[in-house]
């Protein structure tokens, strides 16, 4: 299955909408699970679907000029992540800014994922903090985006990345000492 959603994924990439057509039904159940599992454990999203939130992330795949190229499931995952997390990110900053109430804290998020950040933490700040450690280390960016947005295990993260589950732990303890150095600053 596997081979097949990375052709079907290579052959859209190239401008076949016939292929997504077919792809579609094969990676959106496994979106839609983990899009659910990720806003279970989060507080401030109750109004955001698994559904909604999925559609947004296809909608903007789907909705370019030109195909998005995709080379294999493990880059769709990465880029559904990425797209997820900025989704959220926005709805923090709008639910953030004055005219929509102001104040809006992400602790409890953070708690519920058990991650090392400090209480009182707002998501736009952990987004700076990822961009920053995109560029020292993307591999880490990348294993943390997995887990804290699309709520992956080590090993799904690691099967995806086609890495070694100690690897995956190793950076992920690695990344999460980093922002919580990073974010208590």
């Amino acid at each position: 299955m596997n081979d097949d959603v990375t052709r079907l994924l290579q052959c859209w990439s190239e401008g076949d909408t016939a292929a997504l057509e077919r792809v579609l039904p094969q990676v959106y159940a496994e979106l839609r699970r983990l899009a659910r599992i990720q806003l279970s454990r989060q507080s401030g999203h109750e109004t955001l679907q698994p559904t909604a939130l999925v559609n947004d992330v296809l909608l903007k795949m789907i909705d370019r000029p030109a195909p998005v190229s995709v080379d294999s499931r493990a880059h769709l995952y990465n880029m559904a992540a990425r797209m997820m997390r900025q989704l959220l990110v926005d709805r923090a900053r709008s639910a953030g800014a004055e005219k929509h109430g102001g104040g809006w804290l992400r602790d409890d998020f953070a708690r519920a994922l058990d991650l090392p950040i400090p209480e009182h933490t707002r998501l736009p700040e952990l987004d700076v903090a990822l961009e920053t450690l995109t560029k020292l280390a993307p591999r880490m960016a990348q294993i943390v985006e997995m887990r804290f947005f699309i709520g992956l295990s080590v090993t799904e993260v690691a099967s995806i990345l086609n890495l070694d589950d100690r690897t995956v732990y190793r950076d992920w303890a690695a990344a999460r000492a980093w922002l919580r150095d990073h974010l208590s600053e």
